[in-house]
């Protein structure tokens, strides 16, 4: 039985397909839609950018970053790199270095289901990375084994190589592509009609009117 499962690369996200999300907000699509996001332990180090990628996947076990550097030489822009740990919390699989290949490689971003070192070195990178937390310990090459662009769980999220997903401060959204020109609709609507509600609240109109919150409220008086 092999040790690496290796699945097809997927396509960088298109330009038409990155123009459309690049102003919708995870929390926006969040007042609707209640699937796709994950976990909010997973983070952002250092400053968050709002960014969209298709999504190249990796199950990486225990202590064992092999898969990892490989995957980096198969990179292209527009990929953001997304790592099922697989439970492991302790072993750091991206830190400096890995992060230096990442950005040489153009990805876009990085999601680790996991620890991550180096965040100071990371930050003076500019390179975006999501992770639960920062550890010490690292990987190895060790040849364990892996998946590459196979389904994996990431944030208790199911990822597909190739999904669409939209990184900001407030987390992490997966979408499957045929999902995002309806998502898009929606939240670029939703954002248009609350900056509307911004300017009118600052003129004296009240939140609980526009909301139709103080219509339910009067109601049941």
């Amino acid at each position: 039985m092999k040790k690496f499962i290796i699945g097809e690369m997927p396509a960088p996200i298109s330009p038409e397909v990155a123009n459309r999300l690049a102003g919708v907000e995870t929390a926006t699509v969040g007042h609707i839609r209640h699937w796709g996001f994950m976990d909010p332990g997973i983070r952002a180090l250092g400053t968050p950018r709002r960014l969209t990628g298709t999504a190249v996947t990796l199950a990486l076990p225990s202590q064992d970053s092999t898969l990892l550097h490989h995957a980096l030489g198969m990179i292209q822009p527009g990929h953001i790199i997304v790592i099922d740990r697989l439970g492991d919390q302790k072993h750091a699989c991206w830190g400096g270095g890995v992060t230096n290949a990442a950005k040489a490689s153009g990805a876009t971003a990085a999601i680790v289901d996991g620890m991550c070192t180096d965040p100071h070195e990371i930050e003076d990178l500019g390179f975006p990375v999501w992770c639960r937390g920062v550890s010490a310990i690292t990987t190895r090459i060790y040849g364990l084994g892996g998946m590459l662009n196979r389904p994996v769980s990431c944030g208790g999220v199911v990822v597909s190589p190739g999904d669409i997903v939209i990184c900001d401060e407030n987390g992490v959204l997966v979408l499957p592509p045929e999902d995002v020109d309806e998502v898009a609709a929606w939240a670029t609507a939703k954002q248009a009609r609350g900056e509307e509600n911004r300017r009118l609240v600052e003129n004296g109109a009240k939140l609980g009117d526009l909301s139709g919150a103080s219509a339910m409220v009067l109601q049941d008086a």
